[in-house]
């Protein structure tokens, strides 16, 4: 399985000074707040993003299907918040990997990156393959602008890795 990786972009890393797009833009759901036009497309394309200012005790902005909100953090399927270097994303849908399914993967650069071999499904994502099982980072500010979907804590992009299926719990009717 090819394993990649994911984050939550930080709006303070997002300056004019490292070269980002920061004309202050809207958009439906932020209700007239405005952001870092490269934030809000780094929030589009990882789902979640961390705000400097909170909005009624919101730190995060949430983007799914067309709509953005406000959000206590970021979270996988459900309701389940995201932990750093343990949750993992799988394709919706993907009958091989039910959601709450722990894995370790195998591969010494995933442990010396991520500083671990197990991962917990709690999320999807609609852009993933069937082949690929994408691990979840953290909070952390952008590589740069030509490349927003990085972090800029590690040099990391993907790694092939037997997966083992350690265990399943019970699905929560709710996610």
């Amino acid at each position: 399985m090819i394993c990649t990786l994911y984050y939550t972009p930080m709006e303070s890393g997002f300056t004019a000074e490292r070269g980002f797009d920061v004309i202050m833009e809207t958009r439906p759901g932020l209700n007239g707040n405005t952001y870092p036009r490269d934030f809000l497309r780094a929030v589009k394309l990882e789902g979640y993003g961390r705000i400097t200012t909170p909005v009624k005790g919101k730190h995060y902005i949430a983007y799914d299907d067309g709509n953005y909100e406000y959000d206590n953090g970021p979270k996988g399927r459900g309701i389940t918040l995201l932990e750093p270097r343990a949750s993992a994303a799988v394709r919706l849908g993907q009958a091989s990997l039910p959601g709450r399914t722990q894995l370790e993967t195998s591969e010494p650069t995933i442990k010396e990156v991520f500083g671990s071999t197990k991962w917990k499904i709690i999320d999807t994502g609609g852009g993933l393959k069937r082949w690929q099982l994408d691990l979840y980072w953290g909070e952390d500010e952008p590589r740069a602008p030509d490349s927003i979907g990085r972090p800029r804590g590690t040099d990391f992009e993907y790694a092939y890795s037997e997966i083992k299926v350690a265990a399943a719990e019970p699905t929560d009717p709710e996610e």
